[in-house]
This record gives structure tokens, sequence and C-alpha cells, in this order.
């Protein structure tokens, strides 16, 4: 695999100086500028498409295009024009927003969310779904009746949740002509159609569930003018999550479920995985359009599972019942696709940015095509993951921890780092060890990260990820600062200086762990919740039901979620804290940070609020990521008094004076 990071090492002479402060090169310029999101890979008829999510451009999602027919010199190319952005709004998390076939793409338009079709060579954009508050995803071509098969979100009827159907919709004329397939379920994703055209399989699940709780697996015949036959369950239910149908060239039905704990690949026709393995094949549903596995040819799968949480790449062989492991240094994989003995896919490394990259099933290369980043860093700068496992309460929990490490720097005698835990999203999801320049970016500096995998995390089967039923909040809390105090022990990190963060529920965990602990001494909340009742209340239909699963049914439970909500423990949490916030953010509305915010400074306890007045849940644009991490790392060295070796970006802290 090739690689965009320099071999060099540093000239610069090492010097001491506090944690926290020593210069990197490693800049939040370096974060956005000549960097991309790499998302939804395809490949088809000698090229692979994938999007690119530009912070540059203010998080513009733009679909390019690489020709591998020549594999030594592959040409990639913009498909369409700027300021043009393709997202689904569909689950309010997109994915599965655009396919290419025949000459022409079909995409989901960000600025109006109708499905629009050109052709490939470059003409106007014609939309073929009318105006109006509809969302769509899971895009795929019936090429046997001329129609575009996907996933619609309605959201036409008042007061009411969006309703979910599967549509048929006519690409011939011009009267936006859809035919319902299928409707009932509160969710469906990932339509796929037989080689032959005959038979649609489908995912559909109900509320309160989520799609790694319970889904099933249904199986549409079609009949010849393409409407809706008989429907059947063959898979799935009450406990078993299915992920990503896919039909084999040869007309068989494959999908993964986690009936046996772990997420693994089977075939229809079988009760037994492919190959029975503790590992997971699969990774939570949250967006659509999401592939673990494909087909290089009618008896050969390329696939990706995470074991211990780093993810490695495999094939097997269907005819005869083997599977081979391949050699490639990433450890964190996602978005395969599979055509004509070929895959592609997006990998990284503990070194290597995300990229995309080809296999070639003929010589069993590797080839990139494109990276996430076309800034090179010296990777002397890089602190790589360490695997580190702890107990708490008897349970087992695992995570990665970065040291501080910089090559023009060593410690000051007998100081220990600062440590920032972080605390992923979800809470249904999990950290990798690939390259992450927000990592690099503190432990750059002089800050240890410890990256948890609490109790609730996927990649360890499914009774770790059932670990957090009812438990949102309690065991995902302890698990962090269970962490923190671990490599406190360890003579690892400074006890009076262990910080956390996170984003989303993340940030919920953060507000938690600062409210009902006292592990740590400050924190960061990126569009985090601090109230559970508002957030049961006030968020979109996915997510609607979520934690009823996670704390309790809703409004049955209420006092749980009293209990939990950070909130209403103001008078708890005595520590610094600073939130960032995006104004549009539908999942988790301002008004809870707003409400966080005054009440610590009512309770004169240094905060800091930054707001970004065009982003929604999760920041694209390159000024939203620099202000980010520029506001957090003053903030720190303000609060815990450690220089910074050029000035930051002077953010307001209220109540500061007279705090260390």
């Amino acid at each position: 695999m090739s690689s965009n990071t320099s071999s060099s090492t540093s000239s610069t002479a090492t010097q001491s100086a506090p944690y926290g402060s020593w210069k990197s090169p490693i800049t939040p310029d370096l974060l956005t500028a000549g960097n991309v999101r790499l998302s939804d890979a395809r490949l088809l008829d000698g090229k692979a498409y994938w999007l690119e999510s530009r912070p540059a451009e203010k998080g513009r999602s733009v679909l390019v295009e690489c020709d591998i027919s020549n594999p030594t010199q592959p040409r990639a190319r913009d498909v369409i024009p700027a300021p043009l952005s393709i997202r689904s709004k569909a689950h309010e998390y997109g994915g599965g927003a655009y396919t290419v076939t025949g000459g022409k793409v079909y995409f989901v338009l960000a600025a109006d969310q109708r499905i629009y079709q050109m052709a490939l060579d470059g003409q106007t954009p014609e939309p073929i779904t009318p105006e109006g508050p509809f969302h769509y995803a899971d895009l795929q071509l019936d090429p046997h009746r001329n129609r575009l098969i996907c996933v619609l979100e309605d959201g036409s009827a008042p007061n009411q949740e969006p309703v979910a159907r599967l549509v048929a919709i006519d690409l011939e004329g011009s009267e936006y002509r859809q035919t319902v397939l299928a409707q009932g379920a509160d969710f469906y994703a990932t339509p796929s159609l037989s080689p032959d055209g005959r038979q649609l399989s489908f995912l559909q699940w109900h509320h309160p569930d989520m799609p790694w709780d319970a889904t099933e697996l249904m199986l549409m015949e079609l009949d010849a003018d393409g409407s809706a036959g008989s429907t059947k369950k063959i898979a799935g239910g009450a406990g078993e999550s299915i992920f990503q149908p896919q039909w084999s060239p040869a007309g068989d039905l494959y999908y993964v479920s986690d009936k046996n704990d772990w997420w693994n690949i089977y075939w229809t026709g079988n009760d037994a995985p492919l190959w029975e393995k503790a590992a997971e094949f699969a990774t939570p549903q949250w967006v659509f359009g999401m592939s673990t596995y494909g087909f290089l040819d009618r008896d050969t799968i390329f696939c990706t599972f995470t074991d211990n949480g780093r993810w490695q790449l495999a094939c097997l062989d269907l005819k005869r019942g083997r599977h081979t492991l391949l050699e490639h240094p990433g450890c964190d994989f996602e978005s395969i696709r599979c055509a004509k003995n070929n895959a592609v896919f997006i990998g990284s490394s503990a070194t290597d940015f995300p990229a995309i990259h080809l296999y070639a099933g003929d010589t069993g290369q590797f080839q990139t095509l494109a990276s996430s980043s076309s800034i090179a860093v010296d990777s002397h700068y890089f602190s790589p993951a360490q695997s580190v496992s702890f107990e708490k309460d008897g349970r087992e929990v695992h995570g990665f921890y970065y040291p501080p490490h910089n090559p023009n720097y060593h410690n000051l005698t007998d100081e220990k780092p600062p440590l920032i835990v972080f605390g992923h999203g979800g809470p249904t999801g999990a950290t990798s060890a690939g390259l992450n320049l927000k990592v690099q970016y503190w432990t750059s500096r002089g800050f240890g990260i410890l990256d948890v995998n609490y109790s609730g995390s996927t990649g360890y089967g499914r009774a770790y990820r059932d670990r957090l039923a009812n438990n949102w909040g309690v065991l995902d809390v302890e698990d962090v600062c269970a962490g923190a105090e671990y490599l406190v022990e360890q003579g690892l990190a400074d006890p009076e200086r262990l910080l956390i963060k996170g984003g989303s529920a993340g940030g919920y965990t953060v507000l938690a762990a600062l409210t009902f602990h006292n592990t740590f001494s400050a924190g960061a909340s990126h569009y985090g919740i601090g109230d559970l009742t508002t957030l049961a209340q006030d968020t979109h239909k996915f997510e609607s039901r979520y934690l009823d699963k996670l704390v309790g049914p809703w409004p049955d439970a209420e006092n749980i979620y009293r209990q939990r909500s950070p909130i209403n423990h103001i008078e708890q949490l005595d520590c610094p804290v600073i939130f960032f916030q995006g104004m549009e953010d539908k999942v988790v509305p301002p008004n809870q940070a707003e409400t966080m915010v005054t009440a610590l400074r009512e309770r004169h306890i240094p905060v800091a609020y930054i707001t970004f007045e065009d982003e929604g849940h999760g920041f694209r644009s390159a000024s939203s990521i620099k202000m980010a991490l520029e506001g957090e790392l003053e903030f720190y060295s303000r609060i815990f008094e450690f220089p910074l070796p050029q000035p930051g970006p002077g953010i307001t802290i209220h109540n500061l004076e007279g705090t260390r």
C-alpha cells in the first residue's frame, strides 16, 4: 500500500517543555486544507466511484469517478459540478445517496433532497422526484424495468412521524411516477434485486428496535410488470440483527446475522455461518449504503471483519468452504464493493490516512487510488494506537491508548501528562485504531489519549453490545472513569489533569461523567446531550425510540430519565466545561447546550460556549473544525495554565477568574 506520510526524521534538537505546550506540525489547517472525508465507494464498468466531503468547500459532498482500466495510471475527476452537493437526510444521517449505471448517475441533491439523474458526460441534472418533504436513500437501479428502487421517507403528514416506504421510481416520462412496493413497517433499508429481477430482498424493523437490535430480512416476489407479489420473512426477528442482504452472481441470497452472538455471514440455504468466528463481519447501521462484503465472482466473497477492535480483510471460498486472510497493513476497513474479480474499499492504518483502495482478485495485489489527505505528514509525529483492556466491577472493557509523542520534545522531570478520554458517539458504535489526525493533534502537543470502547460498543459480540440495555449513563460513564483511573495507576497520566471529550452521545457520557463522578478535572462537549427527557421528546424518527432500550420506555421511565440527566443535577458539576454546538442541529437541538451553559454560568463554574450558525449534527466546514480544535486547546491551556506555542482564537471563558 502506498503511503502519503513522510519517513524523514525531524532535524530539530529535542527540548523539554510542559505537556500540552509542544509545537506540532499537525495543525487544524492540516486537518482541513487538502483533506476530505471519503465514503460510499462503488465499482462499475472498469471505474471506481466514491464521495468526498470537502471541508474547504464547506462540507460539499462530491462524486468522484476514477478510471481504473489502466491500473498504472488511474485518472480521477469530479462528476457533478460545483456547487452541487450529494447528501441524503433520510434518518438524518443519510447514506446510500447515489448509484451509477448505464452511463448515468442518480443522486440525492443536498439542497432540496430530490433525486436527480445526469449523464456521466456532464449534462444538466434533471429531477426525477417531486418537490416536497421527502427524503430518499439506498438507490438501486432495476434495469429490467427502467426504474429506480429506493427507500422513501415521507414527511408530508402534519404533526406525524415521517412514513417509510420502499418505492420504485419510473425513469420514463415526466410525471414523477412512483410505485409503492412495501409499507407498514417503521423502517426500511438495503433493497437488493436478484440478478434475474424476479425477487427483491430488503430489511425492515419496527419501533422501538434499532437495526442492531432486531431486523427482519424480507423476500418479495416481483410480477412481470414489477408490482409487488407475495412477501415473506426469511430471517431475523426479535433478538436478531440482520445486515446487508446481498445476491451472489449465481442468484443466491446472503446476509450477516448475529444469531450466534457474533455478526457472521450466512447463506439463506444453510443455518450455519460460512465462517463461524468470534468476530464481527458487520457494523451498526447508522447510515444507508453500508457494505462489509461483496462477490469477486460466483464462488468468492471479499470481506472485512473486526477481531478485538481491529479490522482485517479476508476471502471466503464458497465452493471449498475455506477462508484466506489477506495481508494488508490497514486496521480499519469499510465500504466494500466488488465487480468482475476486483474490489474497492476504504481503508486506513496506524500511519496512513483513509484512502480508496483497489484489490485485484487475479493477482492478489492492492493499489491506492486516492487518499483523504493530499498533504504529507512526517509519520515520526504519529502516536500509534496501543490496545488496552481493563476491568470495572468484573467486566472487561476495551480501548486504545495513544501516548503523548513528538520527536522534538521530551517531558519535564517528574511531570505526568494530561490525559484526554474520548467517548465515541452512538452510543452504539466503536472507535478504531486507524490514523486519525484529530487524535494526533493532541498527542503531538503532549496529551495522552484514551479512546474507550465502553460497554455497549460494537466489535466485541452481541453480549458486549447489549450491556448498555437500560444502562446508558451508568456503565458507559463508569467505564470511561475506570479507564482514566487505570492509566493513572499505570503511571501514564496526571490524576489532576484528567480530561474528557465527546460528541453527540459521547457528549452525554462527558456531561454525565463530569456531573456524577469526580474523576475528571474538565471536559468538552461537542453537540452533546444534557437532558435525556428533552431528547426523548424532541428528536427525529430514527432515534425517537432508541432510548427505550438504553434507558427505559418513555414516559413510563420518566423518573430514570430525570435521574440520569446532568441538567437536573447541575449542583454536582463543579469543574470547567466547554460546549460546541451547531445551530442547525436537529438530532441534539441547541437548547440542550444552552440550558447547561446558563446553569453553569449562574453557578460561577468556568464555562465556554462556541456556536456555529450553519452547522448541524457534526461539523463539516473547515472554519468550524479549526475553531473546535483551537478553542478546546486554548480552553485547557487557560484552565491548567500551561503556555501555547502560538496564541489561541481568543475564546470567552465565563467565570474563569479565581480558577487554577
